[in-house]
């Protein structure tokens, strides 16, 4: 009766345990600051939850430190004061490669190796984590599946056969291949042309809802922000000012917020 009443218990526990960490934020800055040689704060007392599934996207003029925030999370950057917690651990506390191999990175002009073929680049970090051959392989050909380029004709391309468009395809691929629980994403459609863009991000957005993955995403395009974010925190001066859904960011009294979506109205007004 006790080892059954205390199997009972430890279950119950463990059961309690996994909720309440499901609960947590998988990544959260605590008062977090950025200085370099006792300059100006890049970030400035940075407070913010991310919360597990969501899309939460950084928003502002190139200068307000959005970027800087991305890095601090997979440590490419650490705090000058503070801390930055990734899965309820501070970033200073992970080995790094651990880290990084739990986030998947994705860039402008997508960062491949330019020398390594499509199957090649996905591949990376399942090879650095020592899958086999076989695994890595059908995973290389499932992602690129998943984001919509035909493994027989694309794999064995390198990036310099490929069209920009293609080639961020593959770059999301490449941060997806070990399934990391967080996606970083700097600006990731930035450098496209507006149809490519436009196809990519809804793209994006449909892959996002059938994958369920954490993503803090990097923009300076309000109509980006507004169609891809859970949550948009507008950032100045490495402040976040403002922290809405998109309808409460289109509803928002705040001045930097009205002047983003001026930028929209903008768009349609044709010379006379």
């Amino acid at each position: 009766m006790l080892a059954a009443n205390l199997h009972i218990f430890l279950k119950l526990r463990m059961t309690t345990t996994d909720s309440d960490r499901n609960l947590q934020p998988l990544v959260e800055f605590r008062e977090v600051s950025f200085i370099i040689n006792g300059g100006r704060p890049i970030i400035d007392r940075l407070s913010l939850q991310v919360e597990r599934g969501e899309t939460f996207v950084l928003l502002g003029e190139s200068g307000c430190g959005k970027t800087t925030t991305l890095k601090l999370v997979n440590r490419l950057l650490t705090p000058t004061s503070g801390k930055v917690l990734v899965e309820d651990k501070p970033t200073t506390e992970w080995d790094v490669i651990r880290l990084r191999r739990r986030t998947g990175y994705v860039i402008q002009e997508a960062g491949l190796f330019p020398h390594f073929r499509v199957e090649q680049n996905v591949a990376l970090v399942p090879h650095l984590e020592r899958w086999d051959e076989a695994r890595a392989r059908a995973r290389v050909r499932e992602l690129l599946s998943l984001v919509g380029m035909d493994p027989e004709k694309f794999a064995n391309r390198y990036p310099r056969e490929l069209s920009g468009g293609q080639r961020q395809r593959v770059g999301v691929a490449r941060a997806l291949a070990a399934d990391p629980p967080l996606l970083l994403m700097d600006e990731p459609f930035g450098a496209l042309d507006p149809l490519t863009r436009a196809a990519l991000q809804k793209e994006f957005a449909d892959l996002k809802t059938r994958l369920g993955k954490t993503v803090i995403f990097v923009t300076h395009d309000v109509r980006e922000a507004l169609l891809l974010g859970s949550r948009i925190a507008l950032m100045d001066a490495g402040r976040i000012v403002l922290l809405e859904t998109p309808a409460g960011f289109v509803k928002s009294e705040n001045e930097l917020a009205k002047a983003y979506l001026e930028t929209l109205r903008n768009d349609f007004v044709t010379a006379p």
